[in-house]
């Protein structure tokens, strides 16, 4: 039999207890890792981000003078990418900002070349057949943007005049309804790439009118070189909820992105990033949107 000092059996039995440890943390981490799925998985493996940004979505999602992406939607995002690095304990997680145009931006979600989308883009149904979208974060409706000689008051005013459409959009489709129904004829329409390329039909008179959510088009109006001479007139032909776009059925992601906004949405501090982008443009924020994201403030 053999027989050990006291301090050497104390030892052993803490070497013992050490190594079991270390083996149950291991078996933690890689179980923990193992459960990931879908998007965060994706995320944690390469150790980046893909975000989806626009050029022109004032004051969403567009470039800076710097061509650095900035905007409201940016800033919400930003939140969003640190509750990533949370969820996943990467501190130094690679953000990498990929832009995205109103027909390529589905397609690069699906398809896993941006992980969301933080831009201008409405959560509809149809496009939930592809893609999920995050709480809502700003609802606006089509309009119209002319110049004031032209003396339109709604979008039937335009019969015989030129109308400019961003393609693929849900304001391109609600003037095809119109279209459709025999309600708007004798319009010509010109579909163009993005909110860049439609403003600069409208200043270069290329077109008479461009139609889109009123708050971009607020957001160009605001730097227009000629926007004394321009207007948004008409009603709402539409109803526009945004939202973050991310793959469809990915739950876990889904709880990352809408906890931060919850927070956001809590916390008040919703207010000051909204008055940061919509105050310059004199689009305060209306008690119905308030209401909402109230009503999105999810508890913990």
């Amino acid at each position: 039999m053999k027989i050990y000092a006291a301090g050497s059996l104390n030892s052993r039995l803490a070497a013992v207890c050490l190594t079991a440890t270390l083996a149950l943390l291991s078996a933690s981490a890689v179980a923990s890792a193992e459960e990931l799925y879908g998007t965060l998985k994706k995320i944690n493996d390469s150790s980046t981000i893909a975000v989806g940004h626009r050029e022109s979505s004032i004051p969403f999602s567009y470039y800076d003078e710097s061509k650095r992406p900035v905007g409201y939607a940016i800033d919400l995002c930003k939140k969003i990418i640190e509750e990533v690095k949370k969820t996943l304990n990467k501190p130094d997680l690679e953000v990498k900002y990929i832009l995205v145009s109103a027909k390529t931006r589905i397609p690069m979600v699906v398809d896993k070349s941006i992980d969301m989308e933080c831009g201008s883009t409405t959560n509809t149904l149809a496009r939930e057949q592809q893609v999920d979208f995050s709480a809502t974060y700003f609802t606006t409706g089509t309009r119209v943007l002319t110049r004031k000689s032209v003396g339109a008051k709604e979008i039937e005013d335009f019969q015989g005049k030129a109308v400019g459409l961003v393609g693929g959009s849900t304001n391109e489709r609600a003037v095809n309804a119109l279209i459709d129904a025999g309600k708007l004829k004798n319009v010509r329409i010109v579909v163009v790439k993005d909110y860049a390329e439609g403003m600069a039909a409208l200043e270069a008179s290329g077109i008479d009118a461009f139609v889109t959510d009123d708050v971009v088009l607020y957001g160009l109006l605001s730097k227009s070189n000629i926007k004394n001479d321009l207007e948004v007139v008409g009603r709402s032909l539409t109803y526009d909820p945004y939202g973050v776009m991310f793959r469809r059925d990915d739950s876990a992601f889904r709880l990352v992105v809408n906890k931060a906004l919850a927070d956001v949405f809590r916390s008040g501090e919703i207010e000051a990033i909204y008055a940061k982008w919509f105050d310059p443009i004199g689009v305060p924020l209306s008690p119905l949107m308030k209401a909402g994201f109230q009503l999105q403030a999810v508890p913990e």
